[in-house]
């Protein structure tokens, strides 16, 4: 099995107000996210890729339009907007446009990753 994988970045605010009042995370506060994009295939196409990373460009576009410098709250219609969240939210609108997505890392900090992968 073949696995390549694409790194995206966007800032954006988030609020999870479910948490006690004094869990940080309950004020606003934003990130500079990380998204790494994963795919995954047994056979490489005419020209020896798992899928041509310049055909992702609609993933970044989606992020630049959609996610970033927002308020994801607002984008999403609700306060439990999480990386574990926002890596199924990305997986699903990616396995939509292309097949091979195997998996959705998103990063809040440098030393925090949730993964999406069924």
């Amino acid at each position: 099995m073949y696995r390549v994988s694409k790194e995206f970045h966007f800032s954006a605010s988030h609020r999870l107000t479910n948490l006690p009042d004094d869990h940080p995370c309950a004020r606003l506060h934003g990130h500079n996210y990380i998204v790494v994009v994963e795919l995954a295939g047994e056979r490489l196409d005419n020209h020896g890729f798992v899928r041509d990373y310049r055909e992702l460009k609609p993933l970044k576009d989606h992020i630049d339009d959609t996610l970033d410098h927002r308020h994801l709250n607002e984008v999403f219609g609700h306060d439990g907007v999480t990386a574990e969240f926002l890596a199924k939210a990305l997986f699903d609108w990616c396995r939509a446009r292309w097949s091979e997505v195997s998996a959705v890392r998103v990063s809040e900090t440098p030393k925090t990753w949730a993964e999406y992968r069924p």
